[in-house]
């Protein structure tokens, strides 16, 4: 397999999205809790990016399998595996070393640090697989926005932080002879939660315009998503909404405390975006729009990024 064929089998322009969170986790560990353990987070990074690369590869060879539609735009030029002609076994084989690739590396972050990383390493684990495989993909069902959005958004920035400050007992479990006590550190954890927000509106967004694109391709193969369970009318309606959100969200944050003052500027971004939202409005097709909600990701989280960049260094 090519270069090519292999950045588009996994679709390496969609990492942005786990990318992001990924960044913003490492400023925010710095900027809240003063502290970064950067072997655990690189081993972390190596973990999560082959694995979102397993995940993708993985959607794209279930969806060549069970394309029913083989024409169009979706399927001739989307799809990698038809556009290149690759070869079955060649594609099964990529998505196995992604995979192993990822497990050890989630091995090696689980040893520098405690079995709650793993807990939580092996459901992200778990979901993303049955966000592509199985039966009944999470990805062909109403709630791909919401796993997508949760896991990617929250999960990715939440891991990173908890990979910095394990060693604070953030989650702690106590057993006796009558009691099983679990203790979650709202004070410490709750920051990263919150903070973390605008992300998962974005990626649950870039996922929601994904499906608004597809419907018609996706109604035909048999994929009923968000979009085609309410309307197109609903589903653009909530892809405005959950932009406001995001924004609410920085603003409760900063007056919180839980960001930096200085991250209310993000606001500034506010009128672009709605311009993009127009835009899509108008038109939704993958060639011609669906990049804007990519765009949108960037056009909230990059200044929520340097805002914190800003913070360390003032």
């Amino acid at each position: 397999m090519r270069i090519k064929s292999f950045l588009k089998l996994v679709e390496i322009q969609t990492k942005i999205a786990s990318v992001t969170p990924f960044v913003f986790g490492v400023f925010y560990s710095f900027f809240m809790y003063k502290t970064l353990k950067v072997l655990n987070v690189l081993f972390f990074f190596i973990s999560l990016i082959c694995f979102d690369m397993f995940t993708t590869a993985l959607n794209n060879y279930q969806d060549y399998k069970k394309a029913i539609k083989k024409e169009g735009y979706n399927y001739e030029v989307h799809n990698a595996i038809g556009q290149f002609g690759l070869k079955e076994s060649t594609v099964v084989i990529t998505i196995a070393v992604l995979f192993i690739i990822a497990i050890v590396f989630g091995i090696l972050t689980f040893l520098r640090t405690d079995y709650y990383l793993l807990a939580l390493g092996m459901l992200s684990f778990l979901m993303g697989i049955l966000y592509s495989a199985g039966p009944l993909p999470i990805s062909r069902t109403p709630f791909g926005e919401l796993f997508s959005g949760g896991f990617m958004g929250l999960v990715i920035p939440f891991l990173v932080v908890y990979a910095s400050i394990f060693d604070y007992s953030p989650l702690t479990l106590v057993i006796n002879n009558t009691n099983i006590i679990f203790n979650i550190n709202w004070r410490l954890l709750l920051p990263v939660i919150l903070s973390s927000l605008p992300a998962v509106f974005c990626i649950a967004n870039i996922m929601l315009a994904n499906n608004i694109c597809d419907m018609e391709d996706d109604f035909i193969n048999k994929r009923y998503t968000l979009p085609i369970q309410i309307g197109k009318k609903k589903a653009l309606v909530l892809y405005g909404a959950i932009y406001a959100l995001a924004y609410l969200d920085i603003i409760f944050c900063a007056v919180m405390g839980y960001l930096p003052l200085i991250s209310l500027l993000t606001l500034l971004t506010a009128c672009k975006v709605y311009k993009n939202i127009k835009v899509f409005y108008d038109l939704q097709t993958k060639k011609d729009t669906f990049g804007l909600a990519v765009a949108n990701l960037m056009l909230i989280m990059f200044p929520l990024i340097l805002s914190l960049i800003v913070s360390l260094i003032v």
